[in-house]
């Protein structure tokens, strides 16, 4: 049984032996043409050189898996020589020759980058038995090196889908978060709408007939204090009405009239109605109108209720002063508006509850512009986002599709 393997050996060696360039340095010539010969019948490809000059040369150009070096030369040395080829070459290995060798100059060769250390004279199967093994190492330890190479890139790989399953799982978590928001948003609407429409119709009977009876009393009074008084009255019915209009349109879409609607016209039109008030708070408009922008189908009265109520908001947040600036362009099959202020920001806590009805934190108003806006802009299978930094101002992002909401 130990003839095959024998056999196997051999012929994996030869293989080996086959694909190797070998390159011998020494200055006797005599020695070199001997050492070629050897290893030439082994089936090495052999190169030759009597010097560290051409020697290095031949490294350069020929790159040979192994070189066999002799140590005493003229000029360059072969510990010189040594340590110039495993810092420019490390994967040549290099075995010394020498005939006036220590284990000093072992040593120190050995740390220099030396695989082997053979001493003259030398039996010539000894000589090809210690390169074969530095050989057989030489494959070993480049195979390991590679491995382990290979394995520090998977390492990496397997980081980087790491990083990026985190990063996935983040954005799914946020967007998560966010579709379970809207079904928040949408579930305190319908509670309120289904509320509402009984309130409405409830306290609206009431106050038709307080306005009808207050109508009478001024038809048929003199005084002008208790005519002011009912005036008041009659005002302050109007402000509860008015109310109930906003609760409703905050829950329930009224009647809408579809039609080509040009936004930059609808917010053009709403900025010059803004005007006094911006002159008055000493706000700058800045209108960013990117390329022509095409018409939306939808109800014109419920676009302006959008940037009607954005607007005032940010006219409010800047009462000393600031930039208003309207943004508008054409995203894909979506037209996308910015409008952002440089008032004094929404506070992080608060962020989550603007849209909410009656949420506020104003000292008047009702708490319902914010509701009206995204029950107007979900209508329209459109999408808002808010961002905003206390001191830093806040910005409105809306994208509205250009084709036709469901009725």
């Amino acid at each position: 049984m130990s003839r095959p393997a024998t056999q196997n050996h051999s012929k994996e060696e030869h293989v080996l032996q086959r694909n190797t360039t070998l390159l011998l340095v020494d200055d006797e010539k005599v020695n070199l043409e001997l050492t070629a010969h050897i290893f030439r019948n082994r089936g090495f490809r052999v190169l030759t050189a009597t010097n560290a000059s051409d020697a290095l040369k031949l490294v350069k150009k020929e790159q040979p898996e192994l070189v066999l070096l002799d140590y005493f030369m003229p000029g360059k040395d072969g510990f010189f020589t040594l340590k110039e080829i495993k810092h420019n070459f490390p994967d040549i290995y290099v075995v010394i020759l020498t005939g006036r060798g220590s284990e000093d100059i072992a040593v120190t060769l050995m740390k220099s980058g030396a695989s082997d250390y053979v001493l003259k004279p030398f039996l010539n199967q000894e000589l090809v038995e210690r390169v074969e093994k530095v050989l057989k190492v030489r494959e070993v330890e480049i195979r390991n090196r590679e491995l382990l190479q290979e394995r520090d890139r998977l390492l990496q790989e397997i980081e980087s889908w790491n990083r990026m399953l985190e990063m996935r799982v983040h954005e799914k978590t946020l967007e998560l978060q966010k579709v379970q928001e809207e079904i928040v948003q949408t579930e305190k609407l319908s509670t309120l709408g289904y509320i509402s429409a009984g309130m409405a119709h409830e306290i609206r009977n009431p106050l038709n007939s307080i306005g009808l009876y207050v109508q009478l009393l001024k038809g048929g009074l003199d005084d002008p204090d208790r005519e002011e008084f009912l005036e008041k009255i009659e005002m302050e019915v109007r402000r509860i009405d008015g109310i109930l209009r906003k609760l409703m349109d905050a829950v329930k879409r009224p009647r809408y009239y579809l039609q080509q609607v040009s936004i930059p016209t609808v917010i053009d039109s709403l900025l010059d109605l803004f005007q006094p008030r911006v002159k008055m708070h000493g706000i700058k408009i800045e209108r960013d109108f990117r390329g022509p922008l095409p018409l939306i189908l939808a109800d014109a009265t419920e676009i302006e209720q959008i940037f009607s109520n954005l607007f005032a908001n940010s006219i409010e947040e800047m009462a000393d002063g600031g930039v208003l600036t309207v943004v508008l362009e054409q995203v894909e099959d979506s037209v996308c508006i910015q409008v952002a202020d440089t008032g004094k920001g929404i506070p992080q806590e608060d962020l989550q509850r603007i849209f909410d009805p009656f949420f506020t934190t104003k000292n008047t108003g009702t708490g319902l512009g914010l509701s009206v806006v995204i029950r107007i802009i979900r209508t329209y299978n459109g999408k808002i986002e808010v961002k905003s930094e206390p001191g830093a101002g806040t910005t409105f992002s809306i994208s509205l599709p250009l084709t036709a909401p469901s009725p």
